[in-house]
């Protein structure tokens, strides 16, 4: 399985520093950091952390914002995280 050179580098580094997390969205660089035991999340976990932790109020513009861009954002997953920030 082939992942990009940036998201190879990250996942390297984060297994030279022990309890780190590594932000990945690539479905294929998830799976080799799940199998090397790398924890991780994604962009969306990031803004869903934010909004729990009080640093933004609402994940509902990021997404309107993300949406408009080229990232893949299901319908589905914006309903989770919808869910998770408590938002819907």
């Amino acid at each position: 399985m082939q992942i990009d050179k940036g998201e190879s580098s990250a996942i390297a580094l984060a297994l030279e520093k022990p309890n780190s997390t590594v932000i990945l969205d690539d479905y294929r660089a998830r799976k080799i950091a799940e199998q090397l035991g790398v924890n991780y999340t994604g962009t969306i976990g990031v803004i869903i952390k934010a909004k729990i932790s009080g640093v933004i109020s609402s994940i509902k513009p990021i997404l309107a914002k993300i949406k408009e861009t080229d990232f893949r954002l299901s319908v589905d997953i914006e309903r989770q995280a919808l869910l998770a920030a408590g938002e819907l």
